[in-house]
This record gives structure tokens, C-alpha cells and sequence, in this order.
């Protein structure tokens, strides 16, 4: 009987509505040969070894694809797994289970289940391990095969830190590392002796800094005065010699008598008059300060970020050090420096810095910063506090004064040697000659752009004096009373 609705039967004999299936167009199942390991060995290399005509041992390898035939998932676990890729010979007893291909379940009974990775195994039945990326730290994981770079391994205290392993306090294998360089944070720290020239923070000064008065005096001037007396010298002598007169000569003789008396005294005299006129020159308020004015503030030293600590006493917390070591040259003694004079004393070693300071002016209270750090000009007017005599052909020396020369790689030879010591600790008074300036609420003390004279000083036969950078004058610091801060 006829339908309007299309039926077809099927192959047990039922009739069903609709037209029938068609038969669907398999795609081809592709396989592919794993390459194996070859250990070396160009038999084992596939498609390698065609290329040099060298016959290929193609029986340890199989295809890797769906396998046919399989039975029901229905149930536990339980046969071997095949592995994707070439097997050794020592891996025929190990169970494991692909991650390639279709899976194959045999047996009803319960086994443990092992896995490993796809791809050819090592001579003990075991996988080989492929890392690709760089590895950290020398250790090869085990149990998976990663793809990019190795996190590193944590040291053994088990603190995960930021950054590079090499970061920290410790190496890969968690021992101990030395690190080299500059400190992150300096803080308020001593600092060592070896490593004081190589800190922007402290101005290390030269006997340049000192006063002279051959350097303070014009050489113009100088010159000119030389001049002057050879000339007179000469005239001098020619009217002696043709109309017998020695007047002029004799003129001459006491003018030059009298200057060259001048230039001995301020030569000798010139550093106490210096420190007498830093004595008289009146203290300012620095309150009523102006910015760029020229003052001398008188108060109370406390330390800054980087306290100094003096060479030969070790005295703590100080703002400017000075050792200096003189040795006496007779007539076949070898000369302390190259412009050492016999008969004199002369300058073998000098240990002499400054760091920034705070100051409290006794007239306001207020506190400043002293910019004497950081390669700042500095004039310092500092009596020494401790003065040595040694004479090694009478005395032995001290093992104080012995371990001192030996830190510096200085001989201790039968020379006259004296050593002169002198500080500005904190809690100490001192004054200071230099610029105000204010830069928001910060009020520091500068050195000023051009030397300051000290004028002439008439009634003591002093010449002027020029001050460069910013003046210390402290007096021994031994003899007055420490003010506590």
C-alpha cells in the first residue's frame, strides 16, 4: 500500500519512516612513524640513514594511531598500555599509559595505574626527559616534560623572594653569598678607613687647605718688591764704586732688612692673627639672616648621616679629623716628602676630612646644616688635641704608635717623628664663616663663591689674608666640657 511518508527497512527487518542513511565518506587514518632514540647510532636514524643507503632496522619502531578492536570501557582499569613511539628492549614488563592515541582497557581485575610521558625511551625502560628553555640552578626536574624556561629552584629556607635567584643572601644551593658593591642605604654609620676615599659623602682635605702666607700674598706684588730691591742693589753699588757715597746702598740694605722682617712675621704670626680676627668678628642671628649674607654662626656640632672617627685615637662621632705625622731631617737623613729642607721638620702623612655637620646657634637656637661635605672648600682653623714626640734613638715606641704605621705601610726608622692630632667631635662648640642659604625650610651654611679677606692688621704688622670655602675654628676640644646632644 502506498504512503505520502517515506520508509525504508532495516537490517533486523524493522520498518522506520524516512528515507535511508546514506553511507557516510571515511576520512583515511593517517600514521606516522615515531622517530627513536638513536643513541648515536645512524641504523637507528629512519629517514637519516636512507639518505647514506645504510639499511634501517625498522622492527623496534610501531605506529602510533587508533587501534582497532578494542573492548568495552565497561569496568576497571587493568592491562598494559601501549606506549606512542618506539619501546626498548629492557621496557617489555613496564605498564603504562599513553597520552596519545586511542586508549586500550583489558581485564576486569584492578591494578595500579602508571603513566609516562609519550615519546622514545632510555636504555632502562624509562622516558627521556626533554626540557626545552634555559635551565636554572644546575638541577633537572623529574616526572614531566615541560615547554619554556625552568623556574628556579628556592633556596633551602624555603623564602620565595622577588627577582633573580642571584639576587639575594643566597646561591642556588642555598649557601651563603658574598656581595660586592656599594650599600644600598648608608644610614648613620662609621666609616671605615679603607673605605673613606671612595665616599662621595666626606671631602677629604690636603695640606693646601692650610694657611700660608706665601700663598695668600699677591705674587704680583711679590715680584715687583724682588724687582725693585735688585735695582737698588745695583745703583746702590755703581754710585759706591765711582763717587765713594753709600748712602743709597745703605738705604737700600734697611728697606730690604725691614720688609724681609715683615714677611718673617706674618709668616710666623699669621695663622694666630687669622684666628684672632675669627675671634673678633661678630656672631650673627640666624634668625634674621639674610639669604646669600656672609656670617658667622657660633653653636653646638651634632653629627650628620655620616659620623668620621679620628685615625690614631679612635674618638667617635665626628664631623672633621685630622692626623698628621712630621719627621725632623738632619744633615744625611732621608727627606719625608720631596720639598723637605734639612735642618727642618717636614710632612710625611696627613689624614684629614670632613664631613656635613648640623649646627645649633647659641643666639636664636636654630639648626643649620653645614655643607662641608661632598668635595666642599673647607678652611679649618682646629687646634690639635693630642701632640707625640717620639725619638726612637731614646724611647721605645709604643705598640699604639707601631700598629699605626703599619696599617699605613710607613717605616719606623731611627727619624725624629712627631704626630699631631686634632677633632671636632659631637657636642662640641665651634664657629663657622660662610653663606646663609635658605631653600624651603632647610637653612644650610655654604661656602661663599669668592675668598674673604681679613683685611689689614696694622697694629700687628699683619698683612691681609684670604679665606676660601667655608672656616672651622674650633679650639682643643680635650679642655672644654663636651655639651651632650
Amino acid at each position: 500500500m502506498g504512503s505520502r511518508f517515506p520508509s525504508h527497512q532495516l537490517s533486523n527487518g524493522l520498518y522506520v519512516s524516512g528515507r535511508p542513511e546514506q553511507p557516510k565518506e571515511r576520512a583515511p587514518t593517517m600514521s606516522s612513524v615515531a622517530m627513536p632514540y638513536t643513541g648515536g647510532d645512524i641504523k637507528k636514524s629512519g629517514e637519516l640513514g636512507k639518505m647514506f643507503d645504510i639499511p634501517v632496522d625498522g622492527s623496534k619502531s610501531r605506529k602510533s594511531g587508533p587501534i582497532t578492536g578494542a573492548p568495552s570501557r565497561t569496568g576497571s582499569f587493568g592491562g598494559a598500555a601501549s606506549h606512542s613511539g618506539p619501546i626498548m628492549p629492557n621496557a617489555a614488563a613496564r605498564a603504562a599509559y599513553t597520552t596519545s592515541g586511542a586508549m586500550s582497557c583489558g581485564g576486569t581485575g584492578s591494578a595500579s595505574l602508571k603513566k609516562s610521558n609519550s615519546g622514545p625511551l632510555n636504555k632502562h625502560g624509562e622516558p627521556v626527559k626533554k626540557l626545552s628553555g634555559p635551565q636554572s640552578g644546575g638541577v633537572t626536574p623529574s616526572g614531566r616534560q615541560n615547554s619554556g624556561p625552568i623556574p628556579p629552584v628556592l633556596p633551602t629556607t624555603g623564602l620565595i623572594t622577588s627577582g633573580p635567584i642571584s639576587s639575594g643572601p643566597l646561591n642556588s644551593s642555598g649557601a651563603p653569598r658574598k656581595v660586592s658593591g656599594p650599600l644600598e642605604s648608608m644610614g648613620s654609620m662609621k666609616i671605615p678607613g679603607s673605605a673613606i676615599h671612595h665616599n662621595q659623602a666626606v671631602t677629604v682635605l690636603s695640606q693646601d687647605d692650610d694657611f700660608s702666607f706665601r700663598k695668600t700674598f699677591p705674587k704680583l706684588i711679590l715680584w715687583s718688591l724682588i724687582l725693585l730691591f735688585l735695582m737698588g742693589f745695583i745703583a746702590g753699588g755703581f754710585i759706591l764704586a765711582a763717587v765713594h757715597n753709600a748712602i743709597l746702598l745703605i738705604v737700600v740694605v734697611v728697606l730690604f732688612g725691614a720688609v724681609t722682617s715683615l714677611f718673617i712675621w706674618n709668616t710666623c704670626f699669621g695663622r694666630k692673627a687669622i684666628m684672632a680676627y675669627i675671634a673678633r668678628y661678630p656672631d650673627a642671628e640666624l634668625r634674621n639672616a639674610k639669604n646669600g649674607q656672609f656670617v658667622k654662626i657660633s653653636g653646638v656640632v651634632t653629627c650628620g648621616n655620616v659620623p668620621l672617627e679620628s685615625s690614631f685615637q679612635r674618638i667617635p662621632r665626628c664631623v672633621y679629623t685630622s692626623t698628621s705625622l712630621y719627621e725632623y731631617r738632619g744633615w744625611d737623613s732621608k727627606a719625608a716628602n720631596p720639598t723637605h729642607r734639612r735642618f727642618s721638620w717636614g710632612l710625611r702623612s696627613l689624614e684629614r676630612r670632613a664631613v656635613d655637620f648640623y649646627i645649633s646657634d647659641f643666639q636664636s637656637g636654630l639648626r643649620a646644616l653645614v655643607k662641608t661635605g661632598y668635595g666642599a672648600r673647607v678652611t679649618p682653623y682646629v687646634d690639635d688635641s693630642l701632640v707625640i714626640d717620639v725619638n726612637p734613638g731614646t724611647e721605645d715606641l709604643s705598640p699604639e704608635f707601631i700598629k699605626w704605621l703599619g696599617e699605613r705601610n710607613l717605616s719606623s726608622d731611627d727619624h725624629i717623628m712627631q704626630m699631631k692630632e686634632g677633632y671636632i667631635k659631637e657636642g662640641s662648640t665651634v664657629s663657622v664663616m660662610g653663606v646663609v642659604q635658605r631653600n624651603e625650610n632647610v637653612l644650610m651654611i655654604v661656602p661663599p663663591p669668592e675668598p674673604i679677606t681679613s683685611g689689614c692688621q696694622w697694629t700687628k704688622c699683619i698683612f691681609p689674608a684670604s679665606l676660601e670655602g667655608i672656616v672651622l675654628r674650633c679650639e682643643d676640644t680635650s679642655k672644654n666640657d663636651v655639651i651632650p646632644v
